[in-house]
């Protein structure tokens, strides 16, 4: 080659000319599939790495090859004066028709197929790559022109020079290359001067390629020249368990993230059914994400072969997991052109099945073995597993022995389903729940009465996603969930306590009572009527037979969807001393009327459905303006 500045010269060279298809083909290759510009550097040290493997499976039956002892590697240099990069590898090389079917695939039918492919984002595009397939020509991303130098394994065959503008045709010449293997000289354009500089490639390196299995040196072979090792090599998670010592999971996840808290958990898998992979995930300690963690959005590290496909793939676990970070790598992964998205495929699928049931798993063995770790954990990212049963994904009951919940009994440590279910009382045939605002105020609301009475334990459910997750939690083994704040007979209820009974005013008295409550509240009540489950508060309300029921209004009010909010019941504890002091009462006077009102915005106040509850106050000090009077 001439000067560099200038565009080579290549003795004998054969033109060929690329089909129609070609300058529509590297347009959507340039232009279109891929994000940066600097994935063309994976993509060519991704085929460097593709050519040393072959070449290694092939020594295992074949000895008769060239410079055999060759240290199998990659090498990078550039200068920048001149704007030249130039890839090196001793890989298994190419002769003249190799060069022309891999380099040319671009000009045979293959690119068509492709770019019906590409049109429509359908297909198989792994059959298009091959060893030096469409990816090569992100090349002209950045380059005015390249030559390729190769010189293939076998002995008896001749070094070849392959050459390209991304123009209309490419020109194939004898070659001087004495040792195996292929070189890739780039003249990179005016605009893509920062790929000639030391930094800017060590720094494309070890973000794609930092775990390909061969070394990668920056600087040219021979000639006295000190190289240096950019890539780490080998992968911590294709290393086998107990191999990995001291904290070198906690510096992995340090460098991957730049989170300084250590991870809460971390899984390393090595699988090779249902699906092959190797997995090196983590849980962070919190959700939020650090300040100054270098990873800015959700999704798995994702390399096929120790090379980076994806920074940030969302394919691989479902969302309600999204909090997860790691690394997955596969063998087996079909990429599409690019190498930037993942083909759907069965796959793909599962895959995904694997990963999650492998965090299942672990989330379990968690729970089982370190209930006070699990607690953490739980604090930080139930709200993501109550997503995932929400979601009425059909995996979605396995997540439910990691739910956790509060309940009127054991109002300060977290209980599973399962720990619920054991401590059921003899003919309960029903999980109870209660929708509230926060956890203390749920304690106190009139639907508990009859459980606290009875020693019946609920779940307090005071999230807002609790709403969203019984759409995916309506039964647990074989209990249905039920919600105590629903009118009608309990599976187990039980009899009022005879004394009780005694303290409930008449009959005639309070059908008396129900109809001045029905008189003050009019329309805004569907009924009133006496309830048999009220034991220490004065009313409650229920819905309707038929009603939308509370958790589906819920998640419609969080939706900000309209619905049509029915009138609730108003249930009345007929052993209550306000209702007997309110019989007392000129069912004419403002007092009555007063206190009506209080006891309806009371109850609407605890349900979390009253409009303005700041218009309580006046009555509220009338209420006490009389009462002190009255004394």
């Amino acid at each position: 080659m001439d000067d560099s500045n200038q565009t080579p010269v290549i003795d004998n060279a054969e033109s060929f000319s690329f089909k129609a298809e070609t300058k529509q083909l590297l347009n959507i290759l340039i232009h279109s599939l891929y994000k940066e510009k600097d994935v063309f550097l994976r993509e060519l040290l991704s085929n460097a790495s593709d050519a040393l493997n072959r070449f290694r499976f092939e020594m295992l039956t074949n000895q008769v090859v060239l410079d055999a002892n060759t240290e199998l590697c990659i090498r990078v240099s550039a200068d920048k004066e001149t704007r030249m990069l130039t890839i090196q590898d001793t890989g298994i090389g190419l002769n003249r028709s190799e060069m022309i079917e891999n380099l040319g695939t671009i000009a045979q039918s293959g690119a068509r197929k492709f770019l019906e492919v590409a049109k429509d984002q359908k297909g198989d595009f792994s059959q298009v790559i091959g060893q030096f397939g469409v990816g090569f020509y992100s090349v002209f991303m950045v380059a005015e022109w390249v030559k390729v130098t190769s010189h293939s394994f076998r002995p008896d065959d001749e070094p070849v020079t392959w050459y390209a503008t991304g123009e209309d045709n490419y020109q194939i010449a004898p070659a001087v290359k004495a040792e195996r293997g292929t070189i890739i000289e780039i003249k990179l354009k005016e605009d893509a001067a920062e790929f000639a500089e030391e930094y800017r490639l060590r720094e494309i390196i070890r973000k794609h390629s930092d775990y390909i299995s061969f070394p990668i040196y920056m600087g040219p072979a021979g000639m006295g020249t000190e190289t240096t090792q950019i890539n780490k090599q080998i992968a911590i998670w294709r290393t086998s368990k107990q191999d990995v010592m001291g904290d070198a999971y906690k510096d992995f996840y340090r460098q991957m993230t730049l989170d300084f808290e250590e991870p809460l958990l971390h899984v390393h898998s090595i699988t090779d059914a249902p699906v092959q992979f190797y997995a090196l995930l983590y849980v962070p300690k919190k959700a939020e994400r650090a300040v100054f963690s270098i990873r800015k959005d959700d999704g798995l590290k994702l390399y096929c072969r120790n090379i980076l496909i994806d920074e940030y793939n969302k394919d691989l676990l479902p969302e309600h997991l999204r909090f997860i970070q790691g690394v997955i790598d596969s063998e087996d992964l079909p990429l599409n052109v690019s190498r930037e998205t993942i083909q759907s495929s069965a796959l793909m699928a599962r895959l995904k099945k694997a990963l999650t049931n492998l965090l299942n798993k672990e989330f379990e063995n968690l729970a089982k073995n370190d209930p006070d770790k699990y607690a953490i954990f739980w604090k930080e990212y139930g709200p993501f597993l109550k997503q995932g049963v929400a979601a009425n994904q059909p995996d979605a009951e396995k997540i439910y022995p990691l739910l956790r919940f509060k309940t009127n009994l054991h109002p300060e440590t977290w209980s599973s389903l399962e720990d619920y279910v054991g401590r059921m009382q003899p003919e309960q045939k029903n999980v109870y729940f209660i929708l509230g605002e926060d956890p203390k105020s749920v304690l106190r609301s009139p639907h508990l009465d009859y459980f606290q009475a009875q020693g019946t334990e609920v779940l307090l459910l005071t999230e807002p996603i609790d709403s969203f997750m019984l759409m995916g939690l309506h039964k647990y083994k074989d209990f249905e969930l039920q919600n105590v704040a629903q009118a009608g007979k309990l599976d187990n209820e039980k009899p009022r306590d005879p004394e009780a009974e005694k303290e409930k005013i008449a009959e005639a008295d309070f059908d008396g009572l129900v109809k001045r409550f029905k008189a003050v509240l009019g329309e805004r009540v569907a009924d009133v009527h006496a309830s048999t489950r009220l034991s220490q508060s004065v009313a409650r309300l229920v819905e309707p037979e038929g009603a939308l029921n509370p958790e589906m209004q819920r998640v419609y009010r969080y939706l900000g969807r309209e619905y049509e909010d029915s009138k609730k019941i108003l249930e009345l504890n007929p052993s209550h001393p306000i209702l007997k002091s309110l019989l007392k009462l000129d069912p004419e006077s403002d007092l009555q009327k007063m206190v009506i009102e209080q006891i309806f915005d009371s109850a609407m106040l605890v349900e979390g459905l009253h409009p303005d509850p700041s218009s309580m106050v006046q009555r509220v000090q009338d209420l006490i303006q009389l009462a002190l009077e009255k004394n």
